[in-house]
């Protein structure tokens, strides 16, 4: 059985700094492409960064570029969301997710498979 467990948000001041993290138990990671999605209120759900299966090719939506930073260890199937800088405009709660498309822009679902997690809450006061 497939678990995705995400961690790390909360409550922070707008200019602060999170790590959210993501375990999976139940896959290999290292099989799948991963990536972070967020949704907020009366939002859709929106691709934030992705990353290749061996780390070193990631991308990231243009309105987290330079601010956020996605990394993985396939060791110990785990995927990591560093995000700097944060704006209340950030707030949102973000998954993390295994088995996803990965373009210059960001991750996309796919309609029909993946492994989410049920997220963690980020949340920016101004």
């Amino acid at each position: 059985q497939v678990q995705v467990v995400e961690s790390g948000g909360g409550l922070v001041q707008a200019g602060g700094s999170l790590r959210l993290s993501c375990t999976f138990s139940g896959l290999t990671s290292g099989a799948y492409i991963m990536g972070w999605f967020r949704q907020a209120p009366g939002k859709e759900r929106e691709g934030v960064a992705c990353i290749n299966l061996n780390g070193r090719s990631t991308y990231y939506a243009d309105s987290t570029k330079g601010r956020f930073t996605i990394s993985r260890d396939n060791a110990k199937n785990t995927l990591d969301l560093q995000i700097y800088n944060l704006k209340p405009e950030d707030t949102a709660m973000y998954y993390c997710a295994a088995d996803v498309l990965c373009y210059s822009g960001g991750p996309r679902y796919r309609a029909d498979s993946g492994y989410w997690g049920q997220g963690t809450q980020v949340t920016v006061s101004s």
